[in-house]
């Protein structure tokens, strides 16, 4: 395992490498999406796209993010994912019911229209599965408020290590997280309940406070340490397999 996990880094650089040619910087960058891969019963990594009323963040890390995060998975489980494309979904696309989990960055600047709340809300309740992540301080508020517009009695519960998705595949025993870019931060996790009931399946996650997404996509350039971004991988693998399993 030690040795997979070695050369799954070494692959992760090089791709990481490769992802950011592509991507240059500087006030008239302009991000280019790629096609979606044609549905094909592989596991698909899906990136939502939501309304952007005030500033984006939907697409931060794209498309380094996932192409690494699906390089390491191919390398350490037997799912096999499209390694080399990704998919971007509105919320209410019925395309984005084909796939089992979706993962949504920035949503301190998310408000979602009644058509995008109800979209999701339908996604959560067919047994679809919601990565959140990347935002921090007081977009909190902003999220909870566009949360209840898709689930209005939600209750935000407090997850640790002894919550099974961090033992789905990787055993994870602490959540001690900083943010990227932000060192005064601590990293909070959180959860959504089916029927806000802890005994039924966790719909939603929620990684506050902090940004795996980033840890991930630079995770060649040297810019954090090792060991935490291994951990980020290691967090995103967990929750991939949980909400493919549950």
């Amino acid at each position: 395992m030690t040795r997979r996990w070695l050369a799954a880094l070494v692959a992760v650089a090089a791709l990481a490498g490769a992802a950011h040619l592509a991507r240059p910087l500087g006030a008239q960058w302009r991000m280019r999406f790629e096609p979606n891969v044609p549905y094909d019963g592989r596991f698909t990594f899906v990136r939502l796209k939501y309304t952007v009323h005030r500033r984006s963040g939907w697409e931060f890390d794209y498309p380094a993010m996932e192409r690494n995060l699906m390089k390491i998975t191919d390398e350490l489980t037997t799912l096999h994912p499209h390694v080399a494309g990704s998919n971007i979904h509105t919320l209410d696309d019925p395309e984005l019911l084909k796939f089992p989990v979706a993962y949504m960055s920035e949503p301190g600047g998310w408000i979602p229209s009644d058509s995008e709340a109800t979209g999701l809300r339908n996604y959560l309740a067919k047994g679809g599965f919601l990565i959140v992540d990347d935002f921090m301080r007081r977009e909190w508020d902003v999220f909870e408020r566009a949360m209840r517009k898709v689930i209005p009695d939600a209750r935000f519960v407090r997850l640790d290590p002894s919550h099974p998705i961090y033992d789905s595949f990787f055993h994870i025993e602490s959540l001690k997280m900083g943010h990227p870019q932000e060192r005064d931060l601590t990293a909070e996790f959180y959860g959504i309940y089916e029927d806000n009931d802890p005994s039924k399946r966790l719909m939603v996650v929620i990684d506050y406070n902090t940004d795996i997404g980033d840890f991930m996509e630079w995770s060649g350039q040297g810019w954090f340490p090792v060991d935490v971004s291994n951990d980020a991988y290691k967090i995103a693998i967990d929750y991939i397999v949980y909400g493919m399993t549950r």
